[in-house]
Order: structure tokens, then C-alpha cells, then sequence
């Protein structure tokens, strides 16, 4: 699976009141491995940011004067991210301005190019119900260095965001994994083995009983999502 982190810095926070974005980057994820494969690019959003939004980016209007402008740069993003999964902290926010940017270069909105929009600030707040789920407190939660982090940047955020994207997830790639292995060994089999006699070894009671409990905490922190209990009795 091909997924892209995308965090962007914009001049204010409503684009239908003309506010632009003026640094955009996108973080490549293949099969949950980074590939080094990035996006970057600073923008000239043709105005000055708002007083409030310079004090968390910091890049000026005379930084950004001689950078391209969106639509000179909207056809390479578009590759960049095209048929990908793209996974924003506060999606909302990040596709109202990418959708901004989109229509004013007379093209479509990003989610005809992309396979799906994953908001990991949701995903977050359903597995931290009640506590702060921005990203510096998750980097550290997941024990992620932000130090680095003084202002925002979009390149440094985006690189942020993956770790804590997979730190996150990282019980979906355990299951992965095994079923990976699981269909390697399958193949690798020695068909000259096929008569052998297979030897099951069943589930004690305290180990089904702690089975029972663990999907039982699982369905709790997912709020009734756990698969395994939707399914029933093999």
C-alpha cells in the first residue's frame, strides 16, 4: 500500500477568506516502510500571512516572494500523490486549502486524485479518549523526538506525523506481519510433507479466558469495533 503524509502551513486559518498555503509537504509510506521519497515545496500565496500564523511558521512574505506559486506547482503534487492514500492530522483542515488552491488552478478536488483521506487526529482521539492529541503531545506519548520542532514546518511535520502514524498502527502491521509470514511458510512447504499428520494443540480454559479478556479490552478502547468478537465462533 502506497500512502503519503501531507502537512501543510498556510497564511490564516479560512481559505474562503483568501488565505493561501504557503508550504505544502508530502512523506511516502510503501507497505508501512518510509521510502525517502518526499514532496516539498515553499509557495508565493500573493499576500502576507496573518500576524498569529507567522509567529507559529515563521516564513515571512519577503522568504516567500520569489517562491512558485501554487498552480506552477499543482501538476507535480498531483503525481505525487495520485492513487495514494493520504493520511493528514486534522484532515479537514489540509483538504479545505488543498481543495482551495485546486479550484482556483481549475482543477479538480484532491480527493479525485487520491484513494482515501485518513485523519489521524480522529484515529488518535478514538484511542485517547479525553486527553490531548495534538501533534507534539503525541510525539510524546509515542516517545518521538520533536525537539527539532521549534516552529512548524511542513516537511519536519510531515516527518513527525509518519512516525507517529505508524507508532499508532502498529498493532494492524504485528497482523500484517503474520500473515505475511504465514504465506511464505505456506509456499516454502515441502509438498513431499502433505500426508504428514497435523498436530493441533487446543486452547486450555485460562487460555481462552485470557483471550476473552484481551478482545474484551481491545473492543473497549475501539468502542465496540473489535472485529474478532463481530465474528463469531470459528
Amino acid at each position: 500500500m502506497r500512502q503519503i503524509i501531507i502537512d501543510t502551513e498556510t497564511t490564516g486559518l479560512e481559505p474562503e477568506l483568501g488565505h493561501r498555503i504557503i508550504e505544502i509537504a508530502g512523506v511516502e509510506l510503501v507497505n508501512r516502510r518510509l521510502t525517502g521519497n518526499d514532496f516539498h515545496r515553499y509557495l508565493n500565496p500573493e499576500r502576507d500571512s496573518e500576524s498569529a500564523a507567522l509567529e507559529v511558521h515563521g516564513l515571512t512574505t519577503e522568504f516567500l516572494r520569489d517562491k512558485p506559486k501554487f498552480p506552477e506547482i499543482a501538476a507535480e503534487f498531483l503525481e505525487f500523490v495520485s492513487g495514494a492514500e493520504l493520511v493528514i492530522h486534522n484532515s479537514a483542515f489540509d483538504v479545505a486549502f488543498l481543495n482551495r488552491e485546486l479550484d482556483l488552478a481549475g482543477l479538480k478536488p484532491v480527493t479525485e486524485y487520491c484513494a482515501e483521506v485518513v485523519d489521524t487526529l480522529r484515529m488518535a482521539r478514538e484511542l485517547h479518549p479525553g486527553k490531548r492529541n495534538a501533534l507534539d503531545a503525541l510525539c510524546e506519548r509515542y516517545q518521538i523526538d520533536n525537539s527539532a520542532r521549534t516552529l512548524h514546518g511542513a516537511l519536519l511535520d510531515a516527518r513527525l506525523l509518519g512516525e507517529v502514524y505508524l507508532a499508532m498502527t502498529r498493532g494492524q502491521e504485528s497482523l500484517i506481519m503474520e500473515v505475511e509470514i504465514a504465506f511464505a511458510a505456506a509456499d516454502v512447504g515441502d509438498s513431499s510433507q502433505a500426508d504428514l499428520e497435523l498436530v493441533v494443540l487446543r486452547a486450555s480454559d485460562e487460555e481462552l479466558a485470557a483471550h476473552g479478556a484481551r478482545l474484551a479490552d481491545i473492543d473497549k478502547a475501539s468502542r465496540g469495533k473489535c472485529v474478532w468478537l463481530t465474528l463469531g465462533p470459528a
